[in-house]
């Protein structure tokens, strides 16, 4: 048998609550039931309210109307913290956004209702019915106003950056993929749609990098401002005019361009795997150059045939590995003494991994005499 877990405080002092509310509402019912339900059945039937008797009742008489009070009363209490507690979890779940759209639109409707108090005195209205009527009013005017600001949530301060704009088809770039300087031919060649989208702080960041001391780093950023310059020349580039739905928090250039993908409705051009994988799980479209690298190399199956030049000696003993024209590594057993030579393999086997395929293949020993001297280097 499971042990039952022990009760808390907390839980002792809620439910002591609950039958503390319970205990109110049917003494409450009791005691309205007890003194006032025998008089009115016993005057029942009476035609007028001056034929009305108050008769003393005894606690015999009174007993089973106080005992249906406490059954009632407790019966309502408890139906009232159900409710209560369902209201305050589905309260507790809400976005502070929404809570606060809630409270302006409810305060804003009472305080419109409460204009109308003048006007309907003016009319032979008992105070009740202006009650009623103001409340209703307020009621009325409340949901209108709510209904109003979720319509606006885009230009409210309390839904900034909390809500999914429109997908625009902006294309965001981001630093490494500019520095990687593919995106500019796939751009040239129509792949990439829609307005091209550079963050100031990206700029700067390139910047940063043109500017180091070390000069790899410093190389790298150099190309990136001539890749943007190239950009620039042949399509329409925003630079930097959005960056203030994406403000500086302290939080890094990624975490910063995923904001402003979210709060533009853009999509993130780039070829950061950690990078990718944020935004995704953010419900960011990104376009990865690398992912589309990958699917656009060959696809080859086992027991194909291929021509390939063997460039060098592999890791194990006899094998010789070679090159695709797109770079992927072809591993062929028994292709050491063929190094220099272009040959006719057959590949064995295709292995996909994180950053590529991998392709083990044979010197094919059907046709030997296929085997030449290439004049040509391989594409490293």
């Amino acid at each position: 048998m499971e042990k039952q877990k022990p009760r808390t405080k907390n839980s002792k002092t809620k439910s002591l609550f609950q039958i503390l509310i319970c205990g109110v509402f049917a003494i409450f019912a009791a005691t309205i039931l007890g003194l006032s339900a025998p008089t009115i059945v016993n005057n029942i039937g009476r035609q007028t309210v001056a034929d009305f008797v108050f008769v003393p009742q005894s606690v015999g008489t009174s007993l089973p109307f106080i005992i249906a009070g406490i059954v009632g009363g407790w019966f309502l209490g408890s139906l009232l913290i159900r409710a209560t507690e369902k209201f305050g979890n589905r309260w507790d779940r809400t976005d502070d956004s929404e809570k606060i759209t809630w409270f302006v639109g409810i305060l804003l409707g009472f305080i419109v209702a409460t204009f109308f108090i003048t006007f309907l005195n003016q009319f032979p209205l008992s105070k009740t019915i202006v009650a009623l009527l103001v409340f209703g009013i307020a009621i009325l005017f409340s949901t209108f106003t709510i209904y109003a600001l979720h319509s606006m949530k885009e230009s409210l301060p309390w839904y900034r950056g909390k809500i999914r704009a429109r997908r625009t088809g902006l294309k965001i770039l981001d630093t490494n993929v500019i520095i990687d300087g593919r995106v500019y031919d796939v751009a040239r060649s129509g792949f990439i749609e829609g307005n091209v989208y550079v963050p100031k702080f990206v700029l700067e960041e390139l910047q940063y990098i043109a500017d180091s001391h070390d000069g790899l780093r410093r190389q790298r950023g150099k190309r990136g401002l001539d890749i943007l310059k190239l950009m620039q020349a042949e399509f329409e580039i925003e630079v930097g005019i959005h960056d203030h739905l994406a403000p500086e928090q302290g939080d890094g250039v990624d975490s910063r361009l995923v904001r402003l993908a979210i709060a533009l409705g853009g999509d993130l051009v780039t070829n950061d795997h950690n990078l990718n994988r944020v935004a995704t799980l953010q419900d960011v479209r990104v376009l990865n150059i690398n992912d589309l690298a990958l699917s656009l190399r060959p696809n080859v199956l086992p027991q194909e045939h291929m021509e390939i030049y063997i460039a060098r000696e592999g890791n194990q003993g006899g094998q010789g590995v070679g090159y695709l024209e797109d770079g992927t590594m072809v591993i062929v057993e028994n292709g050491r003494e063929h190094i220099g030579e272009t040959m006719d393999v057959m590949v064995t086997q295709v292995i996909q991994t994180e950053r590529g395929k991998l392709i083990f293949a044979e010197v094919d020993a059907v046709e030997p005499t296929k085997a030449r001297v290439s004049p040509r280097k391989p594409n490293l």
